[in-house]
This record gives structure tokens, sequence and C-alpha cells, in this order.
């Protein structure tokens, strides 16, 4: 597994932090007695309360086995039914129970079980609750049955197949799980002894997290729900007229509340804060993670999703998705493997050809920022990981393969050539860099702008450095081309996949590849130049291209400018800058002009509902941003 990522050790740090692992340790102790009602004393009813609560149509199997919170009023209490040992709080509030709309906490026309009521909740309309802690302020309404059945883990230690659905991937779930986890579990089948410890791992986890009684935390909701079985709510929570909830732990707090409802399913999953599951979404044997969602019809099994990942209509089965991936309408993804993410799937897109009609035992790892066209079909096995931000253009349809040239477009071919299987596509390696700068552009300001997650570290930075080895490395290889022909092949360029390349688009991708790798370190020498300017250390300044240092990225930026642009001051490095910058700027509105300029050969008014691409506000965004970097260059050179 990755130096970086023990997964041994995160599920021990969230075992230790875990509000749901101290949820269930309390109920076990003591039934849920001091979860829901804290250091209050516990009583049996007196004769005159039970008379009391009789005259106001409530009944018990044994009245000797309902306790009470000192303070606890019958007139609370009404046309309800209680079964085996029950312990009721005081309820002396209020709840809200729609927006400005309170009513007196209590338990009303319900039947309610071998449970514990918190201090000012409210039970109301539910046909049974059965087995269940209910936290203080908590809500219970209109529902069918909210029962436990037994002993739970709420969903911990599911098994998800990702990558593939017959098993070899799999990965075992926890409340707290992240995508870092996953992808380092599923991808180090080979480290038989870690797997065993992870596996050991989760195992103690669900163990801890193990209750006889479902709970829901403080402030958490149900309501209209036909069932909810085997559940941990934590607290704020909101579960609001789904259809089934069951064998699954919520994570939720009062400013993150993760909320499931209009008539979804969700069964046998860990939902993690901020998560939405909505308009008949169904989710089976899935972790959706921080601010990750699932709506209108979309369907989620056996699969992890990022946070800030959507799915919407669609289906993912058997998937590892990371952050950021847009789903949103009908489309198919079946045994991905993508925790890199910040990709898109289109309508239609059949992402799922992993059963070679022996097993479904094929898998497909798009890479970092994929973009999935309308109607696209991938053959599985595939490989896309070591070609981050490619496209595969609309109505493709690509073979096993892999590709490993980033920011390439994959199209269909308009023309064949000798001695080149028909099957085979198109492909223009560095498309995006030297065609579409203003979609890369953007998707990195519209991922910082869409971050809601609170526990992910992301880094936004399309060029970084294993993004950058590995457009190195692509470079080196259609540098390396010493026969020149027409097109080549996978034969001719390793790492084409099955595609075909012509010549007319080598050269043009070199020197995007070179340009934006050097953009890339000359950034870092813009930021380290400052950092010195600021700290009044402009002697080491002077020194910075040839002085070793400790920073990782910078070490990496300051190589390519010292031994392949042959870079010995900053001064002479900085002055370059300007111009690439605003070569930058001109690509993203010249790309983002083309689409003018089709529009309105095609639209008669094309122009009247279009803002022209110097008025878009990323475009003018971007000038601005350019602008104000070029002052700050030229103002630094004249310093040092």
């Amino acid at each position: 597994m990755p130096d970086s990522i023990d997964p041994v050790a995160k599920v021990a740090a969230a075992r230790q932090q875990s509000k749901l692992i101290r949820a269930a340790a309390s109920v076990r102790g003591d039934g849920g007695k001091s979860f829901a009602l804290g250091d209050a004393a516990i009583r049996p009813l007196t004769r005159d309360e039970i008379n009391a609560l009789e005259r106001l149509g409530n009944s018990a199997e044994d009245w000797s086995r309902v306790r009470v919170a000192d303070g606890f009023a019958p007139q609370s209490i009404r046309a309800s039914s209680f079964y085996g040992d029950v312990i009721l709080g005081r309820f002396a509030g209020a709840v809200e129970i729609s927006r400005g709309l309170k009513i007196a906490a209590g338990v009303y026309n319900s039947t309610v079980a071998n449970s514990v009521i918190g201090h000012d909740a409210l039970v109301r309309d539910v046909e049974l609750l059965v087995n269940y802690v209910v936290g203080e302020g908590a809500i219970v309404c209109g529902c069918g049955r909210v029962a436990c059945e037994g002993d739970t883990a709420f969903g911990n230690g599911v098994e998800l197949p990702v990558a593939i659905e017959t098993g070899g991937r799999e990965v075992l779930a926890f409340a707290e799980i992240d995508v870092e986890v996953a992808a380092a579990v599923a991808r180090s089948r080979h480290e038989k002894d870690r797997l065993k410890q992870y596996a050991a791992a989760v195992a103690d986890y669900t163990a801890a997290a193990s209750s006889p009684r479902g709970i829901i935390e403080r402030g958490a909701s149900i309501r209209n729900t036909a069932t909810v079985k085997n559940c941990y709510l934590g607290p704020s929570a909101v579960i609001d007229g789904a259809t089934l909830v069951a064998d699954c732990t919520v994570l939720s707090t009062s400013g993150e509340p993760a909320v499931i409802e209009s008539g979804s399913v969700v069964k046998n999953s860990i939902i993690q804060w901020g998560c939405y599951v909505a308009t008949m979404a169904i989710v089976d044997g899935s972790v959706l993670t921080e601010h990750s969602h699932v709506e209108r019809h979309g369907k989620v099994s056996g699969s992890l999703l990022g946070p800030n990942t959507g799915v919407a209509e669609g289906e993912v089965t058997a998937c590892l998705l990371g952050p950021f991936v847009g789903f949103h309408h009908q489309a198919l993804l079946i045994a991905a493997l993508w925790p890199e993410g910040k990709g898109n799937v289109g309508y239609g897109a059949n992402i799922g050809s992993n059963h070679t009609s022996k097993a479904p035992d094929q898998e497909f790892w798009p890479g970092e920022g994929a973009f999935l066209g309308l109607g696209v079909n991938i053959k599985y096995p595939a490989d896309f990981s070591r070609a981050p931000y490619t496209i595969v253009a609309s109505g493709v349809t690509t073979l096993p393969q892999k590709v490993t040239f980033p920011f390439s477009l994959i199209n269909s071919p308009w023309s064949s050539y000798a001695g080149i299987s028909p099957a085979y596509n198109e492909i223009i390696p560095a498309w995006l860099l030297t065609d579409n700068m203003f979609t890369l552009k953007r998707n990195e300001g519209k991922y910082k702008a869409r971050n809601k997650a609170k526990r992910t570290a992301f880094v936004f930075d399309v060029f970084r450095p294993e993004i950058v080895d590995l457009m190195r490395d692509a470079c080196s290889r259609l540098e390396a081309v010493r026969h020149v022909t027409e097109v080549y092949t996978d034969r001719d360029i390793e790492g084409l996949g099955k595609n075909f390349m012509l010549e007319t688009y080598r050269k043009p991708a070199i020197d995007a590849y070179r340009f934006y790798i050097q953009l890339y370190a000359l950034i870092g020498l813009l930021d380290q130049t400052r950092a010195q300017e600021r700290a009044g250390l402009r002697d080491a300044a002077a020194r910075l291209l040839s002085t070793a240092a400790e920073q990782p990225t910078w070490e990496h930026q300051r190589r390519i400018l010292h031994d392949e642009m042959g870079l010995t001051d900053a001064a002479s490095g900085l002055r370059q800058l300007p111009a690439m910058l605003e070569r930058v700027a001109r690509d993203v509105e010249r790309s983002k002009a083309k689409d003018d300029e089709r529009g309105a050969r095609i639209i008669d008014d094309y122009a009247d509902v279009h803002a022209p691409a110097a008025q878009d506000k990323f475009v003018k965004q971007t000038w601005d941003e350019t602008r104000r970097q070029v002052r700050e260059v030229e103002e630094l050179v004249a310093s040092i």
C-alpha cells in the first residue's frame, strides 16, 4: 500500500474518535438510559400516574416495566401502548416538526416496545417503535415500523466489490472510510498480510459499533417513512418520506445534516455527513462519503462515492468513484476504479462492458478528470489512469486498451488507413492543452467553488508533480519517433492504446506538453521568489535555482528549471512568465470563442442569447488574474 496511506491506522483512529462507537458502547452498557437521559434518575410509575395515563387512552402490557425520569408528567403521553421494558424522559418542551411549527414533545398515538425515549423527544403516530433509543429532542413521526432486530452493526463491515463484480478488489467498509483508504486497499492486493490486518481492524471496529438497539441521536428525525430497521442516525440526521432505510449508519451533525427522503431506499450502507439521498433513489451495500448525493431514481450498489460526487437517474455498480464526479443523466457505470475523480459521465454512456461472456470480472480505470461523452461505450479491460483529463467524444466505442497520453481527445476516425483496424479510433494527445483550455482552467475554479467537504483535503491544481511527470513521459515518447510517417499506432508509439495518431498532431502535442511543463515550473519559481522577497531574503532568492529544496513540489519544479530549461537565476526565468501567462489567457478565450463561431453559423439568433467569449464571466476572471500576475512578476523582476 502507498507509504502515505495506512488504512489500518486510519481504522484505528476512526475507532477512537467515532461518535457511533461511543453511542453503541453506551447503549450496550445500560440499554441506552444514559445515552438518552444523561444522569437523570429513573423510577417506576406511581399508581396515580398509571391511572392518569390510562385516562389519557394509554395501555401497557405491564406498567411495572415502564419507568420514567424524574420530572415526568403523564399529560405528554396519549393514546399509546407500551410493551416490554420502556423508559420515558421528561417532556416539558416542544419540537419543530415543520418550519415555524412546533408541537409539544411526548408520545402520541404510538406503539412503543423495549425502547428508551429521551427528554423532549417526540414520538407521534408510529405504528411500532421497538428496540430503539431515541435521543433528546429527536423526532419519530408518522412512521410505520421503526425496529431493531437483534444485534446490528448498522451496515459496518459491508464488503464493497469495487472494480471487479466477482471479487478481487473488495473493500470492507466502516463508518468513516474515505476514498484514500478504499483506493489503497483496492489497489494493493499483493500485500496479503496488510490486507489481513485491515480486515481484522474493520472487524474490531464493526464489533465495537454493534448494538442490541437502534440509535437515534439528539435532534435527528424520522418522518413519514414506512420502515426503518437496524439504523444509527447521527445528530440532526433526517429521514423524511423514504420507503425503506435498513441496516445503515447515517453520520450527521447539526451543521452538516445527512438527509434521506422522498421515496428513497437505502440498505446495508453508510451515509456520511452532508449527504443527500432523494427522489426515489436506491443505495444498496454502498458508502456515500461526505457531501455526495444520489437522486432522481439514481441507483448505487456495491460502490463508494467520493466527496461532492453526485449520481442522478443513472446506475453505478461495483465502483469506487473519487470526488467531483458528475453523473446526472441516464447512463451506466459498472466496475470502475476511479479514485481520482473530477470527471463526468454523459447521458447514454454505457461504461459497463465488463462481461466477456465468461464472467463479469473485468474493470475500467478512467483516470482523473476523464470526460465520457454522450453514448460512449467502453469495452473492458481499460486503463486511462495515466491519461488524466482525457475526453472520449460522443458516440465513441473503445476497444480494450491502455492509454498513457494526458489531456487527450479520443474521437471517431474521419478516415481509414491501410493496415489499421476500422475499430480503431483517432487520438489527439494534449488536445485539451492545444484546443480546450477553457474547460481545463474552468474546472479548477469550479471544483474549488463547489467543494463542501470539510474532512478531505483536495489539491485543485491540475498541473502538479504526478501529472507533470506523466506529461514529461508522454512528451519523451512522442519525441523519440525516428521514422516519421503519416499515421502511428501503439506499435510505433507506446501508450496510444487501440487508436491511431496522425503526424499532424504529434508536434503540437510535444509543444503543448513542453509549454505547460515549463509554465508549471515557472509558477513554482514565482511562488518561491515571492515568498523570499516577503521574508526579506533577497540573497536567498538569488540562489533559488542552484540550491536543492526540502519542499518536494518546489524541488520537482526547480529541477525542471535548472536541469531541463538550463536556468541559473530567478530573474531570467521570471521574465519568460508574462508572455506565457498571456498566452494561456488567450487560449482560454479562443477555446470559448470557437463556440461563438460555430453557434452563429447554425443558430440565427445565437449572438442574441449568448454572451461573446470576451464577456464570459470566467474568461474575464482569467484575464483579470493574468494581468494581476503579470504586474506582480514585473515588480518582482525589478526588485531582484
